[in-house]
């Protein structure tokens, strides 16, 4: 069987999954859940995903929701162990691993989620946009970036000198900062971030699924 991603190719945790996917070569079919419907709120949905957000994996009748949940299960179950998540026989690697995933959640994603909220999807919506908010959470991802740059400075990637899930869960939302005019991953004030956002924007699996 196929596996089967739910979602809906725009949304940014369905993009870090389908890059994992294209990563790994694994072949799979993407069902498009309907935004404008609400699809995604149906009781149908809500009783594999109960919080009726995107996305979710169903492997062979196996399901899973929360994208980097999903992304480290597709990584140990299909070829991934060496090349995107360490084997977890080493305990170290490992470790340095959970660490650069755990950086990106709470030093990358809590900021740039939000202010994605602001200056996309709030107009989107037809709101106002915070711009006190912005501003302050501008300058909150600036200095948390800047300490990536001290930490890029030291190896290759954000786990050490191979690529992991952790360097690859940056690039939704990522990606999205470019559209709001904020510049901090591609700045020379910040060469190693810059350095490290042009090799991992550059590969092929995010080329694909980002449609660039």
């Amino acid at each position: 069987m196929v596996l089967k991603l739910h979602g809906a190719q725009e949304a940014t945790c369905t993009k870090r999954v389908l890059t994992v996917l294209e990563e790994l070569n694994v072949p799979y079919e993407l069902v498009v859940v309907d935004y404008a419907t609400d699809a995604h709120k149906s009781p149908a949905f809500r009783a594999v995903q109960p919080f009726g957000q995107f996305p979710y994996l169903d492997d062979d009748g196996f399901t899973l929701y929360e994208s980097r949940a999903i992304a480290r299960y597709l990584a140990l179950k299909y070829g991934g162990i060496g090349t995107l998540i360490p084997d977890p026989a080493d305990l170290a690697k490992t470790a340095l691993f959970e660490q650069a995933a755990s950086v990106e959640q709470s030093n990358f994603d809590a900021f740039a989620v939000p202010l994605a909220y602001e200056n996309i999807r709030k107009p989107r919506i037809g709101q106002q946009t915070d711009k006190a908010a912005v501003e302050r959470l501008t300058a909150a991802l600036e200095a948390k970036l800047a300490v990536y740059d001290t930490i890029l400075g030291r190896s290759k990637y954000l786990a050490g000198d191979e690529l992991t899930l952790a360097d690859l869960f940056h690039l939704p939302y990522g990606s999205n900062l470019a559209k709001q005019n904020i510049d901090f991953l591609e700045s020379p004030k910040y060469p190693n971030v810059a350095r490290w956002w042009k090799d991992i924007s550059g590969r092929a699996s995010w080329k694909k699924v980002n449609g660039a």
